[in-house]
């Protein structure tokens, strides 16, 4: 059985590391490492799409990243209780036509007994920025 570790109930500590090794994750920009963090049968909203399944997944993550180039994020823990955590983000990016995005958002994810995120659910709004007001860089 797959473990991904640490595991739920958090404490301050532990939901911390959930949250950094999600930001690190994400900012590998590799669709099949991050997949790797949700159950086999995750259920994910992201903005207006409904994702089910780490295949779905991948799809979704390779396409993203074609899109969003230079994908540069950073998460901060909101909130936490036994097997749930809430985070806000922001990552900037540039479309293929070279125009910088922030985007703005808020997590809610819930873990199984294993540490692996069964639910995931993102509200995100772009704004467009000049590459000058970049925070990341």
């Amino acid at each position: 059985m797959e473990k991904k570790f640490p595991l739920p109930p958090f404490n301050l500590e532990t939901a911390l590391l959930k949250v950094q090794q999600g930001e690190d994750a994400w900012n590998s920009q590799d669709p099949h490492r991050v997949a790797q963090v949700y159950t086999p049968d995750t259920e994910w909203r992201n903005r207006d799409q409904f994702i089910n399944g780490r295949e779905e997944v991948v799809l979704f993550l390779t396409e993203k990243w074609k899109k969003e180039q230079d994908y540069k994020l950073k998460k901060e823990l909101w909130a936490f209780t036994d097997n749930r955590i809430a985070v806000r983000f922001e990552y900037e990016f540039h479309d293929e036509s070279g125009d910088w995005f922030r985007a703005y958002g808020n997590e809610n994810w819930e873990f199984n007994a294993d540490g692996l995120m069964q639910r995931r659910f993102a509200s995100i709004n772009n704004v467009p920025i000049e590459a000058k007001d970049r925070k990341f860089v």
